[in-house]
């Protein structure tokens, strides 16, 4: 589950998406438009650690955009590439927010929603010391069977006009950055539904080499 604090951050997240996302290879129309948050939704860390939390936003043409993070309590060797900025926590300290695309705990993440049918995490936020559940704003649901993914190589990430393939060994993972919502596909999937998108988008998708 993932506990969220109460707590002001500088700069807030979207203020650091703002700032990053037009120089991504797939962030062009958001280019001189402020950001809107759509939606959201996180993933579990088993060891607890790191937070993993993907954000839709709107750009000022109207087009989503789908944007992963990752929060660390301190940097994170050999990703130094994936860092999209620091923000100060009014309760966790300085966190190192990463393009999660790069970061491993994120990929394993997001392979076991696609192949195993993990479901995202449980969201609760801290109110006088007691953690009190609330409703994600974004649901959603991989195609995978229940099971287990077993361990992953390091990601290799690239990125196009609208999507950021991740290869870890023989998985590709295919991340939508700028999303379709008629788009479909086959195999597995990621989608997701939101207030105002009762119909399922199609989020990423995941493939094996043979």
């Amino acid at each position: 589950m993932a506990i969220i604090h109460r707590a002001d951050l500088r700069p807030t997240k979207l203020e650091l998406v703002g700032g990053w996302v037009p120089t991504r290879p797939w962030g062009g129309a958001a280019a001189g438009a402020g950001l809107q948050q759509v939606a959201a939704y996180r993933f579990d860390d088993p060891e607890g650690e790191v937070g993993v939390e993907t954000f839709v936003v709107r750009a000022g043409d109207g087009s989503l955009r789908q944007v992963p993070l990752t929060y660390r309590g301190a940097p994170a060797p050999g990703q130094e590439a994936y860092l999209v900025g620091t923000m100060e926590h009014s309760v966790l300290g300085r966190r190192w927010v990463y393009d999660a695309c790069g970061d491993p705990v994120y990929v394993a993440a997001l392979a076991g929603a696609l192949l195993a049918g993990s479901p995202q995490a449980e969201e609760f936020v801290e109110v006088d010391g007691t953690p009190e559940r609330r409703e994600p704003s974004a649901r959603v649901t991989g195609s995978g069977s229940a099971g287990e993914v077993g361990p992953l190589e390091s990601p290799v990430v690239t990125d196009s006009a609208d999507a950021t393939t991740v290869c870890a060994g023989d998985l590709e993972l295919v991340v939508r950055r700028v999303l379709d919502l008629t788009a479909t596909a086959t195999g597995a999937m990621l989608t997701g539904t939101w207030a105002g998108q009762p119909e399922p988008v199609l989020l990423a998708t995941a493939r094996c080499a043979q």
